[in-house]
């Protein structure tokens, strides 16, 4: 082992020559005109000197935690193997980096540290947007705090994820890459980034993606956020809009009675601009039709059950199966009453059954009836009131041009202006009221055109024609008196 001459006059420590010219120089370097004392007792000053003092040895032996390092010549230093806590152990002949801390007397050993060679070459290179790697070994209410090679670094809570976080307890004990984003030599602080390196992966993610985009191309995407006219979904990397109108093929309001947050989807791509990056989705598109096939599925004269899906003031929207709706005009709701509003007949939601009129697939109409489905009043009508028969009903509604009257539930008949009254008859409401009981008189029965003409006027003319009955007295005929005797003498 090497030896140490001391000066008694000046109590300097000396290297002895026997050590090589460079280490020899370092050392006295680091030690400068002071004592072994006063430079432990200035931190400091050895922390920086440490920094200049890099160099390169090969590993001889290793004695339980102290790994020994021949640094050339017949120099020896001691690394503590606790200075390998997240790397390997170095093996027998490996050569490692570390910096000169001192010099063991009693040992006759240069103190060496692997912790400060990292450090030195770290700082020595370090600069604002490159990568390095971290662990992370605690947290606190701003962000985490990293070891890297050996110094630590800061990285705030904003900087942690691409998007916002409350919890850091899970990034403890992890490792990951990071981005310098601002150094403080002086006061030996760094600040880093790990979503600068998230958004340059995904913007790299992201050109890759678009250059295999195109229009009509199916791709599976997952929703990030709902809004009322739609939602944003992550296709790889880029997001798309997928409209409310494009989300299904039925009517819908809300999008969240479709699509949730997080839900991975089949979607299709509906329109790609490449200049503004604008991306338009399809789920509907990337579903069968529908439509396909309806006029075989719901042929005409076909009666069927379906859901009451919405009310219109011109009729109902009955829906056959999920994004095919057929429409109820309002005047085939019912047989029973006349109409003035869908909701009095049919409410949404309820369960109907239906008769298919027409199918138009072009247009992606259907029309359908309610009150054709049950028993038809029409049928049968000349035979239940033939012609010259007085009949019994009540007037549902007055015109100009006349009056309506039921005879039985979803059967009018019309009495025209000119047959309420033998009087002239200005307007049928001087005549008649809503609700009255009248007798008219049939006219005439159309069963395919569903009319039938009636009259009042002419069933009063028929009753006041009608023979007294039997316990009624018959009347008293005068006889006449005779002015002049008969001939022949007879009286």
């Amino acid at each position: 082992m090497n030896d140490i001459i001391r000066n008694n006059e000046d109590d300097k420590f000396r290297p002895a020559v026997n050590l090589d010219e460079e280490l020899q120089r370092e050392l006295e370097e680091a030690m400068g005109e002071m004592s072994l004392e006063e430079m432990i007792d200035v931190e400091d000053a050895a922390n920086r000197s440490t920094r200049e003092q890099i160099r390169r040895g090969r590993v001889v032996a290793i004695h339980g935690d102290d790994i020994f390092v021949d640094m050339g010549g017949k120099n020896q230093g001691l690394l503590p193997a606790s200075q390998f806590v997240d790397d390997p152990l170095p093996a027998v002949n490996d050569i490692v980096e570390v910096v000169l801390e001192g010099y063991d007397e009693n040992e006759g050993l240069l103190m060496l540290s692997r912790e400060g060679a990292v450090s030195a070459a770290t700082w020595n290179t370090l600069a604002k947007g490159q990568i390095l790697e971290g662990r992370v070994v605690g947290h606190n209410k701003g962000g985490l705090e990293l070891v890297i090679n050996s110094i630590r670094a800061f990285m705030p809570i904003s900087q942690v994820e691409l998007s916002r976080i409350e919890d850091l307890s899970g990034y403890v004990n992890q490792k990951m890459q990071c981005e310098v984003v601002e150094i403080d030599r002086s006061a030996e602080n760094i600040v880093v980034s790990r979503r600068a390196v998230l958004e340059r992966e995904a913007a790299e993610t992201r050109e890759k993606f678009l250059a295999t985009l195109v229009e009509g191309k199916t791709v599976r995407g997952k929703v990030k956020t709902i809004m009322p006219y739609g939602a944003f979904v992550d296709i790889g990397g880029v997001d798309g809009l997928l409209h409310i109108s494009d989300m299904s093929y039925r009517r819908i309001d809300d999008p969240k009675s479709v699509v949730q947050e997080n839900q991975e989807l089949e979607v299709k791509i509906l329109k790609f601009d490449r200049e503004t990056g604008r991306i338009s989705l399809g789920l509907k598109q990337a579903l069968a039709d529908p439509w396909v096939g309806a006029e075989t599925k719901w042929p005409p004269k076909s009666v069927i059950t379906g859901r009451v899906s919405r009310l219109a003031d011109f009729g109902a929207f009955v829906e056959l199966e999920e994004g095919v709706e057929g429409l109820v005009p309002i005047g085939e709701l019912a047989y029973g009453r006349r109409i003035r509003y869908p909701s009095e007949a049919v409410k949404e939601g309820e369960i109907v059954k239906v008769l298919v009129q027409s199918v138009d697939l072009a247009r992606k109409r259907i029309s359908l009836s309610m009150k054709q489905v049950g028993d038809d009043p029409w049928t049968g009508a000349s035979v239940r009131w033939p012609e010259n028969s007085v009949v019994e009903g009540t007037v549902t509604r007055i015109t100009d041009f006349g009056a309506f009257v039921e005879l039985v539930p979803g059967l009018e008949g019309l009495v025209h202006i000119s047959e309420l009254s033998h009087t002239r008859v200005r307007s049928a409401h001087d005549v008649c009221k809503e609700g009255q009981a009248v007798r008219a008189k049939v006219l005439g029965v159309d069963e395919e055109a569903r009319r039938i003409s009636l009259s009042i006027k002419q069933a009063t003319a028929a009753a006041e024609q009608v023979a007294p009955t039997s316990d009624q007295a018959p009347p008293i005929v005068p006889q006449r008196v005779r002015k002049k005797p008969l001939k022949g003498g007879l009286e």
